[in-house]
């Protein structure tokens, strides 16, 4: 019992801090965005639940601190309608409450009065603000600790494997994959797990000259940084980690920002590559994760930093470079998720303003409920999925039927 508060410490501040700071500077985005194009904001919440502190300031935004600490959000003047998108009748009645309480002067001022490409704007500003976040934290990282390579060096080839078969040797060290140059042996295992049955192309250095290979990755067990299996593509290859292969690249602070670029595109275009394999059929969807998988890989993570510092001062250190790359990488994945054509997302919300552009009105009210209803519940259908998935990885039922066994 003594122990479990420190563990759950381990998982549970983690989460809390990666998870606030992702949304938060999403919704800081909308925010932003607000203020730029004049629209007026009655709050901006940092955190869920009754207020333990708030604020008025002198634009009369209501800053709040809720109770619990994941996330937050802003609200505008007028936006009382779920979907944030009101039909023809709706905007009726709030102009004549605003005309009655406030004058015509502050009609340009609401946000369903903007201009529509300054709706746009405002919506798409949150995950802008999240790939900003992410680009921001990569190229810092970049700049000012440099990138560590370690050359894809194959320390030994696994009999009856893909590589086995496809002709790797022991010594080879693979320069280039699908077309791709390779700067680490990571890289490559990145490239190979979502690839069961893809045939990838490897061109690799023999010392004396290079050999081009095609190896098809297989499914088998494949260990994460934190010690969890997966069942993802592996081609049967054990990498080398020698002293002479590692080096740290430097960047100046153009050539940092071009690396944050390419590695928050890199997140993207996994993503995306990874959901045309599940929706085809050829990858399963096991591997989605929610608030419980965030957690135990902020937990985990956070462990592994602890055992790995010789003191404080060294895992305070660890602590925050490891904090600022999950923080990069899950906010990647949240502004994806954002831009998704899904009512109750920015990606929604972007689709009726297109709409309302072309028709030159916006959707009925209908129409948007019903589209609402629609994406409300595929939002919450993929979080149980991935909460499933969770309690699957965390083997919570295993736990339970044993206590019953």
């Amino acid at each position: 019992m003594i122990g479990l508060l420190p563990n759950l410490l381990f998982y549970i501040v983690p989460f809390l801090v990666v998870v606030g700071v992702v949304v938060t500077v999403h919704e800081f985005g909308h925010f932003l965005a607000g203020k730029a194009t004049g629209t007026k904001i009655d709050q901006f919440s940092i955190g869920f639940g009754k207020a333990i502190a708030h604020w008025t300031d002198k634009s009369g935004v209501e800053w709040r601190l809720g109770w619990l600490p994941i996330g937050g959000f802003v609200r505008f003047a007028g936006d009382d309608n779920a979907a944030s998108v009101p039909d023809t009748d709706d905007l009726d009645s709030l102009r004549r409450e605003v005309l009655a309480r406030e004058g015509p002067e502050a009609l340009s001022r609401y946000y369903h009065f903007k201009p529509i490409w300054q709706r746009a704007v405002i919506s798409a500003a949150g995950p802008v603000a999240n790939f900003v976040l992410s680009i921001a934290i990569f190229a810092g990282l970049a700049m000012l600790l440099g990138e560590p390579i370690t050359a894809a060096r194959v320390a030994r080839v696994l009999p009856n494997t893909p590589a086995a078969r496809g002709g790797f040797e022991p010594n080879d060290v693979i320069v280039q994959a699908d077309g791709k140059p390779v700067k680490s042996f990571e890289a490559v295992k990145q490239l190979v797990i979502l690839r069961s049955g893809v045939p990838i192309t490897f061109v690799v250095d023999r010392g004396a000259g290079q050999a081009v290979l095609t190896v098809t990755p297989v499914r088998g067990d494949v260990t994460d940084a934190v010690g969890h299996v997966h069942r993802l593509g592996t081609i049967g290859v054990a990498f080398a980690d020698l002293p002479q292969d590692r080096k740290t690249v430097r960047y100046s602070p153009v050539q940092a920002l071009g690396v944050g670029v390419g590695k928050t595109f890199d997140v993207v275009q996994t993503t995306v590559y990874y959901i045309g394999r599940m929706v085809s059929g050829h990858e399963t969807a096991d591997q989605l994760s929610g608030p419980l998988g965030m957690a135990q890989i902020s937990g985990d993570l956070a462990k592994q930093t602890a055992d790995v510092s010789k003191d404080a001062a060294s895992f305070a250190v660890n602590a925050a470079l490891t904090a600022l790359l999950l923080v990069a990488n899950i906010s990647v994945g949240i502004g994806f998720l954002n831009l998704m054509p899904i009512p109750v997302l920015d990606g929604g919300h972007l689709l009726f303003y297109a709409y309302e552009a072309v028709a030159r009105r916006p959707l009925a009210a209908k129409v948007q409920a019903a589209g609402y209803r629609v994406g409300l519940a595929l939002v919450l259908g993929l979080m149980l999925f991935a909460t499933w998935n969770d309690l699957q990885r965390l083997r919570v039922f295993n736990f339970i039927g044993g206590l019953f066994s």
